[in-house]
């Protein structure tokens, strides 16, 4: 059984920020990995992260994720590229710190895409990192387009496209980022209150409130990336997927499958 956990980018990085980790909460987030593997060491985990206020700044100045014309200067495409594996190597030291044997494997290196889709993806190297129980850690990255030129991939797009087109189905999904889904923004309004649960009977209606990003965040926000996990969920019947915030020990209860109090479950 797999399990798909993604540090969000708003967690691990300022976003208003350029190029600012959260290095302790990065380092809280590794012990808790480690903490849960060590607790059930059949655990196996593919690890992804956000870009944040690494690749999102380059992606905005230069709209890459708008496409980029083959004949055009791809400077902004190597920058962002560049700025996601800064921050990704950042988490995998991190990880390795921890006693998790983390490896890091860049998307772009092996997909290709159309009109923004993933249409290829090699995932062998994936496979064979669990099968040696390695954590695979990818994350949120560039893409060379054949319809625009170029796009950008985030995290949860990869994950949805290992949970359908790969062995690698999910039992779990685990989004590490704002502390539930709310019913307005809570940063904004302090009325706002958690959603512990969403299902068919109200998804639309959480759809229709969620929000995009406060900073710099070209996949689209919370909603698109509840829209992409309500999709998931609809596919994978036994599929369930949970939300919570960057407190180590409900990443490790929830990794470990055990009853949270806290964050919002979605499932069918």
């Amino acid at each position: 059984m797999y399990t798909f956990v993604k540090f969000g980018g708003s967690v691990i990085t300022d976003k208003t920020d350029r190029e600012s980790a959260d290095l302790a909460v990065i380092e809280a987030l590794a012990g808790a990995v480690a903490a849960a593997r060590a607790a059930d060491p059949t655990l196996a985990i593919v690890l992804g992260h956000g870009s944040g206020s690494f690749g999102h700044h380059y992606a905005a100045r230069y709209g890459i994720h708008l496409g980029t014309p083959i004949d055009a200067d791809h400077t902004g495409f190597a920058l962002t590229a560049a700025a996601a594996l800064r921050l990704n190597r950042i988490v995998v030291d991190a990880l390795l710190t921890a006693g998790v044997p983390a490896v890091s494997l860049q998307p772009s290196a092996s997909l290709s895409s159309a009109h923004g889709q993933i249409t290829h993806w090699e995932i062998g190297p994936i496979s064979a990192a669990l099968q040696r129980r390695l954590v695979p850690v990818i994350h949120g990255d560039v893409a060379f387009d054949t319809v625009q030129g170029t796009a950008i991939i985030s995290t949860e797009a990869l994950l949805r496209f290992l949970a359908l087109h790969s062995p690698l189905r999910p039992r779990r999904i685990i989004l590490v980022g704002e502390a539930a889904v709310y019913t307005a923004d809570p940063h904004r309004d302090p009325t706002a209150q958690p959603i512990p649960l969403i299902d068919r009977t109200n998804i639309a209606q959480v759809l229709h409130g969620a929000g995009a990003s406060r900073a710099a965040d070209v996949t689209g926000g919370m909603r698109s990336k509840l829209e992409l996990m309500w999709q998931l969920v609809e596919t994978l019947p036994d599929l369930e997927v949970r939300l919570i915030g960057p407190d180590p020990s409900l990443l490790t209860a929830a990794l470990l499958g055990q009853p949270l109090t806290n964050g919002t479950l979605i499932k069918q």
